[in-house]
């Protein structure tokens, strides 16, 4: 058993040898072959690198579709907080609609108890706008409605939201609007909640000035500006917009109408009231002093004389 075990360690040394030689001549052959320059030595790099070197799709398998799951989830997260949201704006509307709903049959049920009589009159004209006019010196919108549709100059133009501006200039077919922000627009205005008078002026911005306010003290950003009906140019009570600063402290008006995107005006009818030149008529009209009784004025004329 000695022997065989000496014989055994004779043998392990000169192997071990020459494979740490066989080992180190592979690896400076090897260390040779990628330092020589040469484009068939390129290739056969290339070759051995993709049979040898082995491929880690496999690998990043699971961590791509870990990734996967995470950005689904997590787009799932989102539609679900998106649900949530269009669920609460819902209940809102239900419950803006039951009170529009509210509001419509008591406005109709006061208006059968006091006998309102509305204006036939005071209806509108919707018209499309065909083009936009506009320059840096002049604001405005052509409609494709006219005379020919009973337009007059002068009346006002609005869209969904708010007060747009005044037909100025009007053809058969077509009329012209000019916009609030025009240079050449002028707008009374009452501002709310305080009733201050002010006047719109036009400056060509997307915010015109907020001038002449009686107190101006009594205004503050946020106050609603409608139209106040001063000098029978518009109807009172139609919404212009709201009151902003500008970072030099000039009180401006946001304009209510989305002039980003005018597809309809309506134009309103607003034909002239009728004029009353003897208030006094309407309490006592001329026929009825003349037809009364005689007596008591000659009772007093007598007393006086």
């Amino acid at each position: 058993m000695a022997s065989d075990r000496g014989q055994s360690d004779d043998y392990r040394g000169p192997l071990r040898r020459l494979l740490l030689g066989i080992l180190l001549v592979c690896l400076v052959g090897i260390f040779l072959l990628w330092r020589i320059d040469s484009p068939r030595v390129e290739r056969f790099r290339a070759q051995v690198v993709d049979r040898v070197v082995p491929s880690m799709d496999w690998a990043m398998a699971p961590v791509t579709g870990a990734v996967n799951i995470l950005r689904d989830f997590q787009s799932y997260q989102r539609m679900h907080e998106k649900n949530r949201e269009l669920r609460r704006e819902l209940q809102q509307m239900k419950a803006w609609k039951e009170a529009a709903l509210q509001l419509e049959r008591e406005n109709a049920r006061l208006l059968d108890l006091n006998n309102v009589q509305l204006d036939p009159r005071l209806t509108y004209v919707t018209g499309v706008v065909m083009a936009d006019s506009g320059s840096p010196f002049r604001q405005s919108v052509l409609l494709n409605v006219g005379a020919r549709d009973g337009i007059m100059e002068g009346w006002a133009a609005m869209d969904g939201l708010g007060l747009v501006g005044r037909i100025s200039g009007l053809g058969q077919n077509t009329a012209r609007v000019i916009l609030l922000t025009d240079t050449s627009s002028r707008v009374p205005v009452t501002i709310q909640p305080t009733g201050q008078r002010a006047l719109v002026i036009g400056d060509n911005s997307p915010a015109p000035l907020l001038d002449f306010i009686e107190d101006p003290e009594q205004v503050r950003p946020g106050d609603r500006v409608l139209s106040s009906g001063d000098g029978g140019v518009f109807p009172a009570g139609l919404a212009v917009g709201q009151v902003v600063a500008d970072p030099g402290g000039r009180m401006r008006v946001r304009i209510a109408a989305d002039y980003e995107r005018l597809e309809f005006l309506r134009v309103l009818r607003s034909y002239d009231h009728e004029r009353i030149d003897d208030p006094g008529g309407l309490i006592a009209p001329a026929a009825e002093t003349e037809s009364a009784d005689p007596a008591p004025r000659a009772a007093v004329e007598a007393g006086n004389g």
